[in-house]
């Protein structure tokens, strides 16, 4: 792997333990449409694309695209007040943070929106540690499209190929192979498939502690 000269996380299940108050979310839409609670197992498979396509694998295939998008408003509205109601770092994240942000700029690059991932990243004390932050709505296109990463690129002022991707999923990966730049799996995030070691990575840590030793020796 070529050394990286800039390090960009994601988000849900990187960084923070946000499943409890998604499902919340979830749930309460649900509720509005006199539809049955989701298990939290069951909402975690659904996370990783971005809101909308959340919030239409939560209702189903009953439901048209039409009426998905005036429930996603209603799981926004639900999801900004309980988004800081149980979300917690992983543990060692936010010292694993501290310490990568003395050798590397970190940036953010999320599904979910902008204005939720900095209310979330400011509500945990973790802003402080980020250059740049772009959320699923920040772009016409999300994550695996490589467009974020490579707005990311020039905002640091560097070659997409010098940032190191570090995320949880496929979808994480796909991006980073999509923009040509390594990426790192986090093998401590939400439990779903495919499974961890079908993830192709350049890098795998199990603890934040093995992901700062492996970047800042």
């Amino acid at each position: 792997m070529v050394v990286p000269q800039a390090l960009v996380f994601d988000l849900d299940g990187t960084l923070i333990d946000s499943r409890r108050d998604i499902t919340t979310a979830i749930n309460k839409m649900r509720e509005e449409l006199d539809l049955p609670p989701l298990q939290l197992e069951q909402v975690v498979t659904m996370v990783g694309e971005g809101a909308r396509i959340l919030v239409g694998r939560a209702l189903g295939p009953d439901f048209s695209w039409e009426e998905i998008d005036q429930a996603l408003a209603r799981f926004l509205i639900y999801y900004w007040d309980v988004c800081l109601d149980t979300t917690h770092p992983y543990p060692g994240v936010p010292e694993m943070l501290a310490g990568l942000a003395r050798h590397y700029p970190l940036a953010l690059l999320s599904n979910k929106g902008e204005a939720l991932s900095k209310k979330v990243l400011e509500g945990l004390g973790l802003a402080g540690h980020f250059r740049e932050v772009l959320g699923g709505d920040s772009l016409p296109t999300r994550k695996p499209d490589p467009a974020g990463l490579r707005l990311l690129a020039q905002k640091l002022g560097l070659p997409v190929r010098r940032l190191l991707l570090i995320g949880d999923t496929w979808v994480d990966a796909e991006t980073a192979a999509n923009a040509g730049c390594p990426f790192a799996l986090v093998e401590w995030g939400f439990p779903r498939p495919p499974r961890l070691n079908e993830i192709k990575a350049d890098l795998r840590a199990a603890r934040a502690e093995e992901l700062v030793s492996a970047l800042a020796p």
